[in-house]
């Protein structure tokens, strides 16, 4: 058992902190008469139909738990529902349907979420003023409810998230975007809906917790306008060959015409879970196991490989000067700029500042009695099957032995096979919750 295995046991006490299924139990609870979500307090009373929808990655969890704090509605009451989950986070469950709307490891919209996102926009169109709504929205929401505009396709929608995302654009940009062409995103959800009393529980997978921008906003009134969208692509695309004509085209319309009606109704938004969550129980975890702490915060953010040097400087800097038993604990969310667009490459965010770590320090003697990991809550890291990855003084001693180097692997971006090879990968499955990365930094004493 060394550092190797703390640094593991750390990142998993994080994720376990934001377990979905335990956060939507921890705040929400009826006696049969009153249901209370956070601090909420709904009557039953008259309350003939609760329905339940929403999205994301942690939709599973959500869903088991919030049916378990349910277990006291009165039989007067029904409760039905429908939520947008990836393939493998599909379950049988009672009364709730998951919808499997995309492939596994996929995270673009598809075909199947278009189908589930008409259900669900259909479901709370029916619902009667006295009825309630219960949003559930998490991480992955944006790709998994997707309803684009009648003039939009949704082969238009990809296109544009594609060369967005290969522009290394933060979430608060796509999102931007994406809320601009859809029906549900930005609002669209609280202008369909018909209840009086809608609810939203969100697992927040943003820095600062920005309400319009978590899942883009299905029960947020719209903060954007189409040109705040134009001036994205703008940014990103300022010669237009890139994004699709279609686009531009739709939110020009957009930007000319009026406002959107506003809803009739308003949501009630309580955000149970957050990256900051994650960080302080792995905080508590590496102090149980004897480190002092460097917390970092949960608002790291900038190009991958650039922020794997940083943590790799200081973790080497902490070696030379500080405690021998340290460790160093950043949350937030990455990007990574595409340097090999359409080549068959696979990786990840968080593969990548691991990668990019070991392509600035190459020699094993250098990372003696340290070790970097980094991996996605919602054990999943870019289009692959892994969580993240590992580093420490074995495997980059086995990196050279076997006459490997990172710099091929880095430069177009292709993470993946480099560890793999290695045994480098952070394998998970998926966790059913999702509040961005984690990267654990350790300095011990012990061997990895």
């Amino acid at each position: 058992m060394g550092i190797r295995d703390d640094a593991l046991r750390i990142w998993q006490a994080g994720v376990a902190a934001v377990d979905s299924d335990t956060l939507v139990q921890k705040n929400v609870a009826c006696d049969g008469r009153t249901l209370r979500i956070c601090d909420t307090d709904i009557s039953l009373a008259g309350v003939k139909r609760i329905e339940v929808v929403g999205g994301g990655k942690a939709g599973a969890g959500m869903t088991r738990g919030l049916l378990a704090a349910l277990d006291q509605v009165p039989d007067s009451t029904s409760v039905d529902g429908w939520i947008n989950v990836p393939e493998d986070c599909v379950e049988k469950i009672d009364r709730i349907h998951l919808h499997a709307a995309r492939p596994a490891g996929v995270n673009e919209p598809s075909a199947a979420g278009v189908e589930g996102t008409r259900e669900i926009l259909r479901r709370v169109g029916r619902l009667r003023p006295d009825d309630l709504c219960i949003v559930l929205i998490s991480g992955g929401g944006s790709a998994l409810l997707p309803s684009p505009l009648p003039d939009v396709t949704l082969a238009d929608k990809v296109a544009v998230t594609r060369v967005l995302a290969a522009a290394g654009a933060p979430i608060q940009d796509l999102n931007i975007v994406r809320s601009q062409l859809s029906m549900i995103k930005g609002g669209g959800l609280l202008r369909q809906c018909t209840s009086n009393r809608i609810v939203a529980l969100i697992i927040s997978d943003v820095i600062g917790d920005p309400l319009d921008i978590i899942a883009s906003g299905p029960t947020v009134p719209l903060k954007r306008t189409a040109a705040d969208a134009l001036a994205v692509l703008q940014q990103y695309d300022p010669e237009r060959t890139r994004v699709p004509p279609t686009v531009h085209r739709a939110l020009e319309r957009n930007a000319a015409r009026p406002p959107a009606i506003a809803a009739l109704c308003s949501a009630v938004h309580h955000i149970i879970g957050s990256n900051d969550v994650a960080v302080a129980a792995a905080q508590a975890e590496a102090m149980h196991r004897g480190y002092q702490v460097v917390s970092l915060g949960s608002n790291n953010c900038g190009e991958a490989r650039v922020h794997g040097v940083k943590l790799l400087s200081q973790l080497s800097s902490i070696r030379s000067t500080g405690p021998s038993q340290t460790c160093v604990l950043a949350g937030g969310e990455t990007t990574v700029a595409l340097t090999a667009a359409g080549t068959d490459v696979r990786g990840g965010r968080n593969q990548e500042v691991v990668l990019g770590a070991i392509a600035h320090v190459t020699d094993a003697c250098l990372w003696k009695n340290i070790v970097l990991l980094s991996g996605g809550t919602d054990g999943e890291d870019g289009p692959t099957d892994a969580a993240g990855a590992f580093s420490d003084e074995a495997l980059v001693a086995n990196m050279k032995q076997q006459g490997m180097s990172p710099s091929p692997f880095l430069s177009i971006n292709n993470s993946y096979p480099f560890f793999q090879q290695l045994n480098g990968l952070l394998h998970t499955g998926p966790t059913h919750t999702n509040v961005m990365d984690l990267a654990v930094g350790i300095v011990g004493n012990q061997p990895g």
